[in-house]
């Protein structure tokens, strides 16, 4: 036995020896630059890769939505990074307040771009091809198709092979079938027909759509614009850059992009409900009357602005997202000069219009002015002296308000929040607990503040609206290339690729023989029912009884989509 285990090591040693040898000597090609870089394209263009890209677009737009974002509001953002010093830079360096406008979003962004080019590309070319070029030979058995069935002519029907597939023929291109004939074929001529490109084309649309979206999309960031704008009842806007209240620009914007024209806030109405229990008092419609031009020289419109019902001026589109109250008052500094006068809009606090109220008269001398406080539409005072609004229509304006002197850090050039009051390096001239007591006004009546340093007075209150302001020169190309996706989606969801053969014969006996056959590509739950179809209506053709037209069992193991044309 040991003898024999000897002599099979023996004799395998040479063998594992040589192997060795053989491995040794192999050696794997060297991909150089060339062939890497069609590794890497290779790679970035497959649908698997794209699909990747799309998920991780939609996961790198978290951020966006969980941190403020400095195009939209820099000051949340610089408040942000204050109050959360320990992380607050950090996510700053990575970008996470730039999201959209970040290098790691574009790069995503323009991977998934360049990857569904390469994608759509030669599959277009490769379905041009396939469109153009003629349906499949016929297979040698049809029998292996997965629906498959013979039928008889009559001999006495007088309808020879030959003009059997060209009946055939004729009724498969009304059925819409693109249709060759194979009269070559000796004494056995056969025809295959084809239909449902319209699958793969509507795969294409879908996913040039997701390119024309993406393109869309990038060019509203590049070249749009947004902004803010409070108009009060007879103030007018004009789109300049000045004009507004906050501007968020585009990467790519220009200022040359603005066409000047003009919105005007002839009157603005406010419907509330007096009827419901529990609603009483809210607002239930908005409606502001405004006087538009497109241009300086364009003759004026009168238009109605109502919330959801944007008016587009200029290539924008002028949305209504607030309102409140602006009480008028005129402000006169020590030396009895007129330092401010007009409307100072009332920031929204509470239920029945409730607002604050801030007012900076850094015209005033030989101290700026300073007053803070809030208007109520329908004042009440509660026994303990608290005021409160009882109504949101204006049935008892009144106007509450703390004064101050000092400098309010104005000429230092540092951006402020236009509705809020720093106190701190102010001295107070009226307050609660001082004993020149508050200041309360009515329409109509005025105050003189302590120590000589001016007068206000409350001329009466109009009413304000808030208005976005938003220019996206991609966004109906968005919505149409949004739509194509949608519509391509259900063309290759709903439209099925099918191959039907038919092939017919003589018999000794004079009689025609038909056999055909079906093949879908992919899954079709619908074949069955158009081979029985495709059976009626050629029965229907050629007349024949239902005895002549009786169905031949498909095979009970057919074919998959492959299994003809290895017999081709």
């Amino acid at each position: 036995m040991s003898e024999r285990v000897n002599i099979e090591n023996k004799q395998s040693a040479p063998v594992d020896g040589k192997l060795a040898e053989a491995k040794a000597e192999a050696a794997l090609p060297a991909l150089g630059p060339k062939e890497m870089l069609r590794w890497a394209w290779t790679q970035l263009t497959s649908m698997r890769t794209a699909l990747f890209l799309l998920l991780l677009l939609a996961v790198a737009a978290v951020p966006g939505s969980l941190f403020p974002q400095r195009p939209a509001n820099p000051s949340v953002v610089t408040q942000y990074i204050k109050d959360n010093p320990d992380y607050g830079k950090l996510l700053d360096s990575l970008q996470l307040y730039d999201v959209y406008s970040s290098a790691w979003f574009s790069a995503i962004y323009l991977l998934l771009f360049i990857s569904l080019i390469g994608c759509v590309v030669p599959r277009a070319i490769a379905h041009y091809k396939a469109m153009r070029s003629q349906p499949p030979r016929t297979p040698k058995r049809l029998s292996r198709l997965p629906e498959y069935g013979t039928m008889v002519i009559p001999a006495g029907a007088g309808l020879p092979a030959s003009d059997a597939i060209h009946s055939a023929a004729g009724l498969l291109k009304k059925r819409g079938y693109r249709v060759e004939v194979r009269d070559d074929d000796g004494a056995r001529p056969s025809l295959g027909a084809e239909r449902g490109f319209l699958k793969e084309v509507g795969n294409l649309v879908f996913h040039t759509s997701l390119i024309g979206v993406l393109v869309s999309v990038a060019a509203g960031g590049l070249f749009g614009y947004s902004g803010q704008r409070i108009l009060v009842e007879g103030d007018t806007f004009v789109n300049t850059l000045v004009g507004y209240d906050q501007f968020n620009p585009g990467t790519n914007f220009q200022s040359s992009q603005l066409q000047p024209y003009s919105v005007q806030l002839d009157k603005f109405d406010i419907t509330f409900d007096r009827e419901s229990e529990g609603k009483f008092g809210q607002p239930i419609d908005f409606s502001a009357a405004v006087t538009t031009k497109e241009n300086p020289d364009s003759p004026a419109r009168q238009e109605i602005l109502k919330v959801n019902d944007p008016i587009t001026l200029g290539g924008t589109s002028i949305y209504l997202t607030g309102n409140g109250y602006a009480p008028v008052v005129t402000i006169r500094d020590g030396a009895g000069n007129v330092a401010m006068q007009g409307p100072v809009v009332a920031k929204l606090q509470g239920d029945n219009y409730y607002s604050s109220v801030v007012i900076k008269v850094p015209d005033a001398r030989p101290d700026q002015l300073g007053f803070a406080g809030f208007f109520l539409p329908t004042a009440f005072v509660t026994d303990e002296g608290v005021s409160f609004s009882g109504d949101p229509e204006l049935f008892n304006p009144q106007l509450t308000l703390n004064s101050y002197y000092g400098d309010l850090g104005l000429d230092d050039g540092a951006p402020q929040n236009v509705f809020e009051l720093d106190v701190q390096d102010l001295t107070p001239l009226n307050a609660r607990n001082l004993d020149a007591g508050g200041i309360t006004l009515t329409p109509g009546t005025s105050y003189t503040l302590p120590d000589g340093k001016g007068t206000i007075s409350f001329d009466g209150v109009k009413r304000y609206i808030g208005v976005d302001i938003h220019h996206n020169p991609g966004q109906l190309y968005a919505l149409i290339f949004a739509l194509l996706a949608v519509a391509g989606l259900i063309l290759s969801l709903y439209v099925n690729r099918r191959r039907v053969w038919v092939r017919t014969g003589t018999h000794e006996d004079g009689r025609t023989m038909v056999e055909y056959g079906l093949l879908a590509r992919g899954e079709d739950h619908r074949l069955a029912a158009e081979a029985a179809a495709l059976r009626k209506l050629l029965a229907d053709e050629w007349q024949l009884d239902p005895e002549q037209a009786a169905t031949t069992s498909s095979p009970t193991t057919p074919a998959g989509p492959t299994g003809p044309e290895k017999d081709q």
